[in-house]
């Protein structure tokens, strides 16, 4: 679109004639289409955003740190101070918190931000919480994100419940992982071959879990083959968890 627009002045700026009632007219509806084309896309995601932290975030995301080990003050300096923060501000620190696996600190900031009265369930929200708590090992704390996602009807695509499922998995915790698998074999979002790609790969680990899950996928795409590790692949990764158990 833009091409076509510097393509149309600069033959315009070629001409030596002056530019005429008409041309006139010509450059007024072709950039007001071009106005309408932008103004119509549809906007993205806040979570998906990129966040930049303001002087007041980082004022803020300073002090959190300092009183997380006081409760009580903590507690006091979020109702005085994060609750007013601006939402840019609000959602760049609960981003850096999440970076730096803060998961104490990344649970309070949660709870502020879905109290907000600009707040609507966001699938990148949740998506994100999770990587986090996946990283972090928090299982309580993941349970707690997901029933608030359920109760706020927020559904995962196939590709998100994937990388979450994912996550899990690469940090240790294959029953958590296999319970968000059981609520991704029964959202309606219709099946696809890649995620559970991505599913079987992380379940290397654990073959007998992963059994279970190729015979899903063999059952919803027949046509479609699934390579198997060899063997020794399995026995290496037994003997390293019985390693690890000792």
């Amino acid at each position: 679109m833009w091409r076509l627009a510097s393509n149309f002045l600069g033959k315009a700026s070629l001409s030596r004639k002056p530019h005429s009632l008409t041309q006139k007219h010509q450059f007024l509806v072709f950039f007001r289409c071009i106005y309408n084309h932008s103004a119509s896309r549809p906007s993205l995601s806040i979570w998906r955003r990129k966040k930049e932290m303001g002087k007041e975030g980082l004022m803020a995301a300073k002090e959190l740190k300092r009183l997380q080990s006081n409760p009580v003050r903590l507690d006091r300096f979020i109702k005085s101070n994060v609750s007013r923060l601006l939402k840019s501000d609000l959602l760049a620190v609960l981003a850096e918190f999440q970076r730096q696996d803060q998961v104490f600190l990344c649970m309070k900031l949660y709870d502020v931000v879905r109290k907000e009265i600009w707040y609507r369930p966001d699938m990148f929200l949740f998506r994100d919480m999770l990587m986090m708590l996946a990283r972090n090992k928090k299982v309580d704390e993941a349970n707690q994100v997901w029933r608030d996602l359920r109760r706020e009807e927020v559904l995962f695509d196939q590709h998100t419940f994937g990388d979450i499922i994912r996550a899990f998995l690469d940090n240790g915790l294959p029953s958590k992982a296999m319970d968000i698998y059981e609520e991704m074999r029964q959202s309606p979002d219709p099946p696809i071959s890649l995620p559970f790609r991505v599913i079987l790969k992380g379940l290397i680990p654990f073959p007998e879990l992963r059994e279970e899950v190729k015979d899903d996928f063999l059952e919803l795409f027949p046509d479609m083959i699934v390579y198997d590790p060899a063997e020794d692949l399995f026995e290496d990764q037994e003997r390293e968890k019985d390693r690890e158990d000792e």
